[in-house]
């Protein structure tokens, strides 16, 4: 079995799929990527059993087979070529590889293709086509409020309910939870599906700059993506989602607008101050100032800062973990947010102030009990 392919253009390739490999997997054999060739056609596949990455790429060829190659030495071995056709020559009596560069030859063992895990198939019960470029906002928007207890699974993915009128993203880890809601995807066939993370974190480190549609086949337990060359399967968290909607308040009197930039950059400076346990920083609301504040006694350190702010509803005090809410002010690209409460023990809500006319986000983050100042 032999093809020459540019190496470049095969490193581009591998690459995009190799974060699905792990470094101490399961099965030894998922090191490996499978090749199978196919006449001018090489599809590649990475795995780590729960997700499976495949790209397709031409070759010159006019030879059959499989064969799985070492991905760490493979991918070693291109990033240090410069780019030049490279010829892989594979004798699948003894799976031995080797590679002729245009002044070397590198030789390496590899493996039977037959061990290498079989992909599952996703039968099209449930299908819908989003545009890359909402997909990655749509994840870039949750993906950062989903949590990281195994012992909650369901929490772990990103809960996705496609409707007829619209889609919606849910994450959380019980301590925020981010809404994410578009009315230009909707699905007649309708059904709700959580993805994990890992899948999504490789979803959005592959897809492209330029926009382009993103196919989706779904069943209950795995999801198809289809863009461009690359296909990948995952396996879906088969779990109940937590009633997320019941914990969203329906009434929050007290409403803030303020710059959202203004606001990240005092929260960024005065966090450095806050515990380093708690990340709590002290909101207080009076007339059209915002004064935040954070200490940490252990080391007698404290800040405080004031902002000017417009302001609906009561005075009030609270307090918020720092950490939770510059990460929240980091994926909103808006100049103004609103930020609405009812009390300071109940969860404050972040809006933004513009947005997109197919767009809808929720922000909601709990607050965390203020310690008194001695």
């Amino acid at each position: 079995m032999k093809f020459i392919v540019n190496s470049a253009y095969l490193l581009k390739q591998l690459s995009n799929i190799n974060g699905v490999i792990t470094t101490n997997p399961v099965v030894p054999i998922l090191e490996n990527f499978l090749f199978e060739l196919e006449k001018g056609s090489l599809t590649v596949t990475a795995s780590d059993l729960q997700t499976s990455m495949i790209t397709e790429l031409q070759v010159e060829s006019k030879e059959k087979g499989n064969i799985a190659v070492p991905a760490k030495i493979l991918l070693e071995t291109l990033k240090n070529l410069p780019e030049q056709p490279v010829t892989f020559s594979i004798d699948e009596s003894t799976y031995s590889v080797e590679i002729i560069s245009d002044n070397g030859r590198y030789k390496l063992s590899g493996e039977n293709a037959t061990d290498f895990p079989k992909v599952p198939t996703v039968s099209n019960d449930f299908s819908a086509e989003i545009s890359s470029e909402v997909m990655s906002r749509a994840v870039n928007n949750t993906i950062f409020a989903t949590s990281n207890d195994e012992l909650r699974p369901a929490m772990t993915g990103v809960y996705v309910n496609l409707g007829e009128k619209n889609t919606t993203f849910v994450a959380t880890d019980g301590h925020r939870l981010v809404r994410y809601r578009r009315n230009d995807i909707t699905s007649d066939n309708g059904n709700a599906i959580i993805i994990p993370r890992k899948a999504l974190n490789l979803l959005k480190a592959t897809l492209p700059s330029e926009n382009m549609p993103v196919s989706i086949d779904f069943n209950m337990s795995n999801a198809y993506f289809k863009f461009g060359n690359i296909k990948m399967i995952c396996r879906l968290i088969d779990e109940r989602y937590p009633d997320y909607e019941n914990v969203i308040p329906s009434v929050n009197n007290i409403k803030m607008t303020i710059g959202r930039t203004d606001l990240l950059s005092a929260l960024r400076r005065i966090s450095i101050y806050a515990n380093k346990t708690t990340h709590q920083v002290r909101l207080k609301i009076t007339g059209s100032e915002l004064q935040i504040s954070a200490e940490d006694l252990d080391f007698s350190n404290e800040a405080n800062e004031r902002l000017s702010c417009e302001h609906e509803g009561e005075d009030i005090e609270i307090g918020f973990n720092a950490k939770f809410i510059i990460e929240m002010l980091n994926n909103i690209d808006t100049d103004q947010i609103k930020l609405t409460m009812s009390a300071p023990n109940k969860a404050g809500v972040i809006l933004p102030v513009e947005k997109d006319k197919n767009e809808d986000i929720l922000m909601l983050v709990m607050p965390v009990m203020l310690n008194q100042y001695v």
